[in-house]
């Protein structure tokens, strides 16, 4: 649980500080006051990278040279500090050369408006849910994402160049074994959260709507002898044609393609579903739920499907940003906060 953050330079704020509830707070306010960036600085503080950006200098307010974010979590104090020559990290004051005691501190959930693209979008998509959860839950699923997408860089640009077999294939064992630890943890991801999901999807619809989800391999076996068959197309098509980067996952609503027959609302039910289902897996691995970050999301949904979406959420930490609260009762009994021009006030 995070019980205070103060933000120097970031995004649209000069300075701020703030003593954080350990349940439910509503940040509310118009549109451009800054309410989806307080929320992206409690992600960036608790797992070091923002859901909006890989570009950590887009976080710097314009005109400053560098920002900080610290606070508590728990009895460890967190800070994260990046100007243009780098990053720098610390706990409880001492500066960190690796990131892993860090972020075991700290786990977090991230609700937002363009979550309907894990429905309707591509792949890449879905492939970055499995990935925000698996680094988050899976020993080892960074480095080897990491580690993969290195020797998948380095093997397409040898592929594109028609450079010698031998030197494309000098990437080869660290792609499969990367690969493979890829696959079996996002395989296993999917198992886990799939009964998640189709509950949490039942309690937000009203048990008025049946969710299914899949894990759809980028490969047909074994990786490595996938990857061999595929050498012929791999020289036509100039790049690496099985692997991980091509996986995905299978959404179905009523037994039907989600992205094809769901409606707005629908969708907008199962990209929450997910995420609820992302929080619990979570919560059941951890022995404790993750800070739930929610960022304006209650667009498509009726005032009956908002309410029951609040109902189902966990007794954890929530952090919830909307522009009005006429629409539910939940807020008398949680902290809300109005923020305007970089102000927060009760």
């Amino acid at each position: 649980m995070l019980t205070e953050i103060q933000l120097r330079n970031f995004r649209c704020f000069e300075s701020l500080s703030l003593d954080l509830s350990p349940a439910r707070t509503f940040i509310v306010g118009r549109n451009a006051q800054g309410k989806t960036s307080l929320l992206e600085a409690v992600c960036v503080l608790l797992r070091l990278q923002s859901p909006r950006t890989s570009t950590s200098s887009d976080l710097i307010r314009a005109g400053s040279e560098a920002l900080s974010v610290q606070g508590l979590c728990g009895e460890t104090r967190l800070e994260f500090r990046f100007s243009p020559s780098g990053r720098t990290i610390f706990v409880d004051s001492k500066p960190q050369a690796k990131s892993g005691d860090y972020l075991s501190t700290g786990r977090v959930t991230w609700f937002a408006n363009i979550d309907l693209e894990l429905v309707k979008g591509g792949g890449s998509t879905r492939r970055r849910y499995l990935d925000f959860l698996g680094a988050q839950c899976e020993p080892g699923y960074s480095t080897a994402l990491r580690n993969y997408e290195r020797a998948l860089r380095s093997r397409n640009a040898l592929l594109r160049e028609n450079r010698p077999r031998s030197e494309i294939e000098a990437f080869d064992p660290l792609l499969i074994e990367s690969g493979e630890l890829l696959l079996h943890a996002r395989a296993k991801l999917c198992v886990a959260i799939a009964p998640l999901a189709r509950a949490a999807c039942s309690e937000i619809s009203g048990n008025s709507d049946l969710l299914e989800i899949s894990y759809q391999p980028g490969c047909s076996q074994s990786f490595a002898e996938n990857l061999a068959v595929s050498r012929p197309a791999e020289e036509r098509l100039r790049q690496t044609v099985c692997g991980p980067h091509r996986d995905d996952i299978e959404i179905k609503l009523n037994t039907l393609s989600a992205a094809s027959f769901a409606s707005e609302g629908q969708q907008r039910t199962i990209a929450l579903a997910l995420k609820l289902a992302q929080a619990r897996h979570l919560a059941a691995l951890h022995g404790k739920s993750p800070v739930l970050l929610m960022d304006d999301i209650f667009g498509e949904l009726d005032p009956q499907r908002r309410n029951r979406l609040l109902a189902s959420l966990p007794e954890t930490q929530t952090l919830i940003t909307t522009t009005f609260l006429d629409w539910t009762d939940t807020a008398q009994a949680s902290t809300v906060l109005h923020l305007e021009s970089g102000r927060l006030t009760p």
